[in-house]
């Protein structure tokens, strides 16, 4: 179902954002380095209580083509990317998490791959970079972000690094805004399974600081597992019923960004991976007893 891509189309960044204003502030700094008369930059506010939209509004008056957007009415990032796809303007649309950043190039190198695919969806490289060298950094930074193995074994890539076509949504819907994590594999999985083509881009790479503490680490993981049973819950016919959680995928990555050569290492990092799949499951049986609370969230239409 691809069209003609062109690396000259108008393009929007997308950049959802609670209570970060450190990392939104890196993020549109990295961005507003670039020629901005291409492309406008979207930061959707996503009910911050903290000066994180003062922050977007000191480079809105900077950069014209800055613009913030609100959604204070659904907590969620996927709720936050909707009001952003909304009101965004372009052919292709690009979703960045607050925090990464990108070489000046890095938007010219995506577009080109995804005309060079007759992509309509296109996950780049994700490169995980270490702020402090912890022990939990580095458990991090070795299993990453596989971005190509998700693509290959799941049809789907992470929105913290993504590129999609405005006609996708219009064809296929929206975001699941119900979900607190794991739309970003939901919403893949419906475009592939709409037949659009979707594309890889190993050099447009984005750096994305790893998680450095254990409690930030196990809060991701948990919300994974919530985002687990969610999925079962609204789309049982593709993820089973609620109560079981699914297997462990076993998608790994990072084999050459952090070797665990040493014995303490290695055992750390089992314990790491042994204490995050227990965060997962409680994560999914709280959502499973506790969780629907969302269910009046409007699922997405197309």
């Amino acid at each position: 179902m691809s069209s003609e891509s062109d690396s000259s189309l108008p393009t929007s960044y997308l950049i959802p954002v609670y209570n970060d204003p450190v990392g939104i502030h890196e993020t549109l700094h990295s961005i507003t380095q670039h020629n901005l008369s291409k492309y406008n930059v979207f930061a959707v506010d996503n009910g911050s209580t903290d000066d994180t939209r003062d922050v977007i509004r000191n480079y809105t008056t900077k950069h014209q083509n800055v613009h913030l957007l609100v959604e204070d009415e659904i907590q969620g990032s996927y709720a936050a990317r909707n009001k952003g796809v909304q009101h965004a303007e372009g052919e292709v649309l690009i979703f960045l998490d607050a925090d990464e950043t990108v070489a000046p190039d890095w938007l010219e190198i995506a577009l080109e791959a995804m005309e060079a695919q007759n992509a309509d969806y296109l996950g780049c490289n994700v490169e995980l970079t270490l702020p402090e060298d912890t022990l939990v950094g580095r458990y991090n930074a070795h299993t990453g972000f596989p971005v190509k193995q998700y693509l290959e074994e799941q049809n789907y890539a992470p929105t913290c690094a993504l590129l999609v076509k405005r006609e996708v949504f219009e064809d296929v819907g929206l975001f699941d805004p119900r979900l607190v994590s794991g739309g970003d594999r939901e919403f893949g999985e419906r475009v592939h399974e709409a037949g659009y083509e979707q594309g890889f881009a190993e050099d447009a790479t984005v750096y994305h600081p790893a998680r450095t503490s254990f409690e930030s680490l196990a809060k991701k993981n948990f919300r994974v597992g919530r985002g687990f049973c969610q999925k079962q819950r609204y789309y049982p016919e593709r993820y089973g019923k609620p109560g079981v959680p699914p297997k462990p995928s076993g998608l790994s990555g990072g084999d050459d960004q952090d070797d665990p050569s040493s014995l303490f290492t290695r055992l750390a990092f089992m314990f790491f991976s042994g204490a995050m799949l227990a965060c997962r499951g409680a994560g999914y049986y709280y959502e499973f007893v506790f969780g629907e609370e969302r269910d009046d969230i409007p699922a997405p239409t197309s």
